[in-house]
This record gives C-alpha cells, sequence and structure tokens, in this order.
C-alpha cells in the first residue's frame, strides 16, 4: 500500500451509512478533504498528482475542477509543479456564478484557451467531474485529462472516459480495500 492510500485509510475512510452525493448508499464514506487539507496529504498528493499527470504527457497549463473537493487537490499539484521547475497553475470552478464582481464561474488562473486538467478528490458517478468539464469547455478551455485521488469503482470513471477524456486515478476502493 502506498503512503497516500495508508495516509487515506487512517484520515479519511469511515464506516457506517452514508448517503453519497450520487444518492447511493454506502457502507463507508470516503471525505478526501481530510487527507488531502492535512500537510502530509499536501504533500503526498502533490508529488504524487504532478508524476500521474507527467506520466501522461497531458502538457497542461493549468489544474483545477468543481469546488471545493478539488481545490486541495489542485493547490498541492500547482505547488508542487513550481518545486520542480514547471509550474502548473490552479483554478476552481464554482458551483454557480457569482452574482457580484466579475460573476465568474472558473476562479484563479484560468484564460480561454488553457490546456486543463481536472481534478476530483473521489469519483463515484462523475457527475461533479463532468460539471467542471463542461464549464472549463464553456469558457474556452481544453481538457486534456481527468485526475482523481480514489475511484469508488462505481461507473463515474467509465462515464468521463465515454466523453473521450483520459481518466486516471491515484487509487481505487478495491486497492484500499473497501470493496467486497
Amino acid at each position: 500500500m502506498t503512503p497516500l492510500e495508508e495516509l487515506l485509510l487512517a484520515r479519511s475512510v469511515q464506516r457506517g451509512d452514508f448517503v453519497l452525493a450520487s444518492g447511493e448508499r454506502s457502507s463507508y464514506y470516503i471525505d478526501c478533504r481530510l487527507t488531502t487539507m492535512s500537510a502530509e496529504g499536501l504533500t503526498l498528493v502533490g508529488r504524487a498528482g504532478l508524476a500521474a499527470i507527467r506520466a501522461a504527457a497531458w502538457n497542461a497549463s493549468v489544474v483545477g475542477g468543481l469546488t471545493i473537493g478539488a481545490d486541495p487537490v489542485a493547490y498541492a499539484i500547482a505547488a508542487e509543479s513550481f518545486r520542480s521547475g514547471s509550474p502548473i497553475d490552479a483554478f476552481t470552478v464554482r458551483k454557480e456564478a457569482k452574482a457580484h464582481g466579475t460573476r465568474r464561474l472558473i476562479e484563479g488562473n484560468f484564460a480561454a484557451g488553457a490546456r486543463a486538467v481536472v481534478v476530483e478528490d473521489v469519483i463515484t458517478s462523475g457527475e461533479s467531474a463532468l460539471k467542471a468539464i463542461d464549464a472549463v469547455e464553456r469558457e474556452g478551455g481544453v481538457v486534456v485529462g481527468v485526475l482523481a485521488l480514489v475511484d469508488r469503482e462505481q461507473g463515474g470513471r467509465e462515464r468521463i472516459a465515454r466523453r473521450g477524456l483520459e481518466v486516471v486515478v491515484l487509487t481505487t476502493s478495491s486497492a484500499m480495500g473497501l470493496k467486497g
């Protein structure tokens, strides 16, 4: 088991009876924010996420996704990319555009034409990642791939892939012993 998987199990996995954002019931819940918002988690996620993006050869200029789960993932990758000497900036997709100020749906370092990796903490149905993909494409960005920390293996990864996008995950429920 990787150090990131060990940290996710220790900090983020809860057992019980849960209703997921997808509406499905589950005997476990993965709150990745407890890992991704920790000092150790930010470091591990940044390293592993950047390595996965580089291995996929996506040549991205920005990384981000739907707030709030994707935010620390994107920020960790951006920080690690700067340390590595090849910066990839971060952005956040709001759940809805602000009603004041610039009225933006996408905040941060994003502009039309950007090559974007959409990130997600946990993929279940894929809905959050698809909302972020739609927002990026509407604003003129090019989504080059999707990166998730955990795939719950409930069809979301395949749903995103049907849009013609490569999906890379750092781990799965099965790999962490949560399936079955």
